[in-house]
């Protein structure tokens, strides 16, 4: 993967790339433009399907809908209509998917108590109170970084701008935060 780092140095950059690419039409403009990128459509991508090979397969369809989308619009700023068009890319991919959920006879045996919801609610009651628990022991940074990632939906930029924190502190913050969370919650289900 590359590193996804944006000032206005690459914004001028990306602007560049991206007047050259409409102005000649020539793939290889556009694969550079995009691979500067590559590391954050990823990642929404798998914040959203939640798989990693899935979000590599996203990641190449993506750059394949941006050939026709990115002479339709006018784009100001690459890497935020890009994570707007990767994002719906991701939801409609899901969408699709809704009506074909299909459930193997492996998960029906294992976790038939999954396929009843009406009877688990009280247990959800619990975990999502343990949840918040966790969420509320979560050191200051990780607490705030988590929050607005996930509950939010804000990229790392976005709470990199908020907070004053550097990206590299942002992610840390966020992977640290959801390893505590873990822990925290496995420790609350082996005492149950």
């Amino acid at each position: 993967m590359f590193a996804f780092k944006s000032s206005k140095k690459d914004s001028t950059q990306d602007q560049g790339l991206l007047q050259q690419y409409q102005e000649v039409s020539d793939l290889k403009v556009l694969g550079n433009l995009y691979q500067r990128h590559t590391e954050m459509v990823y990642y929404v991508c798998l914040r959203y399907l939640q798989d990693p090979e899935l979000s590599k397969d996203a990641v190449m369809n993506i750059f394949e809908e941006l050939i026709y989308k990115v002479n339709k619009q006018e784009i100001k700023d690459f890497p935020r209509w890009l994570y707007v068009l990767s994002k719906n890319h991701c939801l409609m991919y899901l969408r699709s998917q809704k009506n074909k959920s299909q459930i193997s006879l492996d998960e029906f045996v294992k976790y038939p108590e999954d396929l009843h919801q009406y009877e688990q609610q009280d247990e959800k009651e619990e975990q999502l109170t343990a949840m918040e628990g966790c969420l509320e022991k979560l050191p200051d940074k990780q607490q705030q970084s988590v929050k607005l990632f996930f509950l939010e939906e804000k990229c790392y930029k976005e709470i990199s701008d908020s907070t004053g924190y550097s990206l590299n502190e942002v992610k840390s913050y966020i992977q640290n935060g959801k390893r505590n969370l873990k822990n925290c919650m496995e420790a609350w289900n082996e005492r149950q």
